[in-house]
């Protein structure tokens, strides 16, 4: 459990209503990760897309983590998502490799919210354009991607797996990287871009199985702004979430910002749990071309707006972004929220 974590955990039930008090009632995520990795010269045209860079360019890592902290992110995710046991072994790395780059990318976060703190410590970070004070919790969430992220053939994105992939297939996948991610330091395992009710409810048996000791969330794509990718309801995929007790927030990511707001109504409906939102900028990602189709999304100032204005007054209270978004999108939003007091404080 990160140093933090064990300040805000006394329980699972109430790990993120007391870290979310902490953090004056709403918390601040941090956005795209793989494209900030090609800004910074990372080329991620692999199929272990952004957990190439545990391998070939941890500091590139630790520096897109580091930008997120400065933009006044309180929960950094590590570059997990698309890695996984099977998939380094397919790059011709051996078991015992392959866990200890699991376990790099949790390492590399901590290591960057060490460096973050020390430099609060020093008064050498600038906060003015945050609003923040210069200590503020931070939490590091390690991803866990969809199977259809590790078959990086775009089912991801249509929850499509075929009728040979059941749910003790999808268990066995996640197992190992589970438990391994429970135990590197991460202070909850963010479980993201679920495309259907199968994985979601794969994911809750795992947590309780594997007696999984560090909470989770739960978040889930959409493409219609009323089911999962795969067709799969958001009520019954947010009931799984909701029902699971190491689950402690639900919500949605990898999803096109003019769905966010009635979709943070259907999963109120579901549970009282704190909702996450993390929309692409609003450009749409083609999986089989592997190119973004570029939208009239919102980005910057104008999706910070909307953050405030609509996603906050609809319920939710954990706010960042995914693909496509950048620091300037997390600084924006983080800026949003310290200027407009919660419902709760007016």
């Amino acid at each position: 459990m990160g140093t933090l974590g064990s300040e805000v955990k006394t329980s699972s039930s109430s790990f993120m209503s007391d870290f979310l008090e902490k953090c004056g009632g709403c918390a601040v995520l941090d956005g795209g990760f793989a494209t900030e990795l090609e800004r910074h010269g990372a080329d991620l045209n692999d199929p272990l897309w952004s957990a190439k860079c545990l391998i070939s360019s941890p500091h590139l890592v630790r520096r897109v983590h580091l930008d997120y902290l400065d933009a006044g992110a309180n929960i950094i995710i590590t570059a997990s998502y698309q890695a996984t046991i099977q998939g380094f072994e397919a790059k011709g790395f051996s078991r015992e490799e392959a866990k200890a780059l699991l376990r790099k990318s949790v390492e590399i976060a901590i290591e960057a919210r060490e460096i973050y703190y020390d430099k609060c410590t020093k008064g050498s970070w600038d906060f003015a354009d945050t609003g923040k004070s210069s200590r503020y919790p931070v939490l590091v969430a390690a991803s866990v991607g969809s199977y259809g992220a590790y078959l990086a053939d775009g089912s991801e994105y249509s929850g499509n797996y075929g009728d040979a992939v059941s749910l003790e297939t999808l268990k066995d996948f996640h197992r190992e990287r589970v438990q391994i991610l429970a135990n590197s330091g991460a202070d909850l395992i963010a479980f993201e871009t679920t495309p259907n009710k199968l994985e979601a409810k794969a994911y809750a048996e795992l947590l309780e199985e594997e007696a999984i000791d560090i909470p989770a969330w739960f978040t889930f794509a959409s493409k219609d702004g009323i089911n999962v990718v795969s067709g799969d309801s958001i009520f019954e995929c947010a009931s799984i979430a909701n029902a699971c007790k190491q689950v402690v927030a639900v919500g949605i990511n990898c999803t096109p910002p003019r769905f966010i707001q009635g979709l943070i109504s259907s999963i109120r409906k579901i549970t009282s749990k704190p909702i996450a939102i993390y929309p692409n900028s609003g450009e749409t990602y083609d999986g089989q071309s592997k190119q973004w189709v570029p939208s009239s999304g919102r980005v910057d100032e104008e999706f910070a707006d909307i953050v405030v204005e609509k996603w906050r007054e609809a319920g939710a209270s954990l706010f960042g972004g995914c693909c496509r978004t950048t620091p300037n999108t997390i600084r924006a939003i983080s800026k949003a929220l310290s200027n407009k007091p919660s419902s709760a404080d007016a």
